[in-house]
């Protein structure tokens, strides 16, 4: 009897990035405005957890964050300068042009964050040791707060998270994985102007145009559009 093989599919590293960025995303997440005790001081317990309270922190809250959801980081230290050079030269193939949620974003004045979610002109980063608009520092504020700023800022982005391992992932997980990725994939600039046609008609909310969807909503999407004409 002829027996059939399914091969599972090569896992995108991307995607695999993405899976267990999250796990740094959401740690960061929840220090969502925890701000210096006292103010203006640079204290908090980052700091205190790094060994080096009282001084910017930026840096220390992205190791902390990592240090927390079981990755932590390579290279110790509070500069991003200092990581950025590290990486330059022990393991340049881990700084992308391509990020995913949970890569290290580095600005180029003199700041860091945890990525979670990249546009074709803006990232959206969670970041320690800033301000919570444009007013106050934003490389050296006093608490963490969740930042959108334009792409011409960034330095460069780091995936200091090991790809390469293999991992059991639930198939949950790998679409989520690759969702993730996908919707931080900016959308091709000659598709914008349909999209919106499509929205005003109602085949779609234009939301998450990157997205994966189900056969069902495609199938939906589709009636729709023929029920238009």
């Amino acid at each position: 009897m002829n027996e059939t093989i399914i091969e599972r599919p090569a896992r995108d590293p991307a995607a695999r990035a993405s899976a267990k960025g999250r796990d740094v995303v959401k740690i960061a997440a929840g220090e969502l405005g925890n701000t210096e005790t006292p103010a203006n001081s640079n204290r908090t317990k980052y700091g205190a957890w790094y060994g080096l309270d009282g001084y910017p922190w930026c840096m220390m809250f992205v190791q902390w964050c990592c240090a927390q959801a079981g990755r932590p980081l390579p290279y110790k230290t509070a500069s991003c300068s200092q990581l950025l050079d590290w990486y330059r030269k022990h393991q340049p193939e881990q700084i992308v042009d391509r990020p995913v949620p949970g890569d290290i974003i580095l600005y180029n004045f003199g700041h860091t964050g945890i990525l979670e979610s990249a546009g074709e002109e803006t990232v959206t980063a969670i970041e320690g040791n800033t301000s919570a608009g444009e007013a106050g520092s934003q490389s050296d504020g006093g608490g963490v707060f969740r930042r959108t700023r334009s792409r011409n800022l960034v330095t460069a982005f780091i995936r200091p998270l090991d790809t390469t391992e293999e991992d059991d992932m639930t198939g949950k997980e790998i679409y989520e994985a690759l969702n993730d990725y996908l919707k931080a994939q900016p959308m091709p600039a000659w598709a914008e102007k349909e999209l919106a046609e499509a929205a005003e008609l109602g085949l779609t909310d234009g939301k998450d145009p990157m997205a994966l969807i189900p056969r069902y909503q495609a199938a939906i999407m589709a009636k729709r559009a023929a029920e238009n004409k």
